[in-house]
């Protein structure tokens, strides 16, 4: 068992469909990486010729996909690492049954209206909390055979390239990403979002995983989300800071649980946060 509050280092490599470099990688990570891996081929089966959704107590969809996934990664996440808790979208939590310190946090299809509509934009999403801090986190999206991963302290990857922040340090020169306007307008945000809206060079409302991994990537500078879960931002949180950028909530700190996020390149944060708090 891991020492608590710590990954456990081993001497393996990734499996080669995710072009991982030869080197060291925790078993968490190879974990990790597999079994996001194994739900991608799940939720493939199932795309483009799933009507089965419903709709649950909030108004969001579910889809036999979704739970398929979750109930794959969860019973993977018991045999391997029985002692540590598990927060997932679609079954809750369930504590941890050891003293490990660690808990495992599932979104297993982000972008669920997307993926039951047909649209290739949707991942699994899996991170690793220890001691209240997020260690490790994978993003894999199967139809588009990407995989975004990074571990503290290790950098930011997505198959298997080092991926970076953008060096952009003005809001006028930014490309700002952002989630549903509704949610936006609905948290009384409209006027900051409109004053960014004409101060930024260009605005795309990507939303999911996919307007944070512009971001990561260096292919945009800012990304806005709010009515969020802390599924749909623990990875995102590592990702964005181990490839060099920030992380807060609407208030400024850390937080994955307060329901809303700014990620940036770092440079532009603080404008970005002025602007997002009038």
């Amino acid at each position: 068992m891991a020492e608590k509050g710590r990954t456990s280092k081993a001497k393996k490599t990734v499996s080669s469909q995710f072009g991982v470099p030869k080197a060291p990688f925790s078993r968490e990570l190879v974990f990790a990486l597999d079994i996001c891996e194994r739900a991608g081929r799940i939720a493939m089966e199932f795309f483009g010729c799933c009507g089965d959704v419903a709709s649950k107590a909030d108004g969001s969809p579910v889809t036999i996909a979704d739970k398929k996934c979750e109930r794959l990664i969860r019973e993977a996440i018991n045999a391997r690492y029985p002692d540590d808790g598990i927060l997932g979208e679609e079954e809750g939590e369930t504590a941890a049954k050891g003293q490990s310190g660690r808990r495992w946090i599932i979104d297993p299809i982000d972008g669920t209206y997307n993926y039951a509509r047909g649209v290739p934009i949707f991942a699994t999403l899996l991170a690793l909390e220890s001691e209240g801090e997020v260690v490790l986190g994978v993003v894999h999206n199967p139809a588009f055979a990407d995989t975004f991963w990074a571990e503290k302290g290790s950098g930011a990857f997505k198959n298997g390239s080092r991926i970076h922040v953008s060096a952009i340090g003005s809001i006028s020169e930014s490309q700002f990403n952002f989630g549903s306007p509704a949610r936006i307008l609905a948290h009384g945000l409209w006027d900051g979002f409109e004053q960014i809206v004409f101060k930024t060079a260009r605005q795309r409302g990507f939303g999911d995983y996919y307007g944070f991994a512009l971001v990561f990537e260096g292919k945009a500078e800012a990304m806005l989300e709010v009515g969020v879960s802390p599924w749909d931002l623990a990875p995102m949180k590592i990702l964005v800071e181990e490839s060099g950028g920030r992380f807060t909530d609407l208030s400024g700190s850390d937080s994955i649980y307060t329901g809303s996020c700014l990620i940036s390149n770092g440079h532009v944060h603080e404008q970005f946060l002025a602007y997002v708090r009038k």
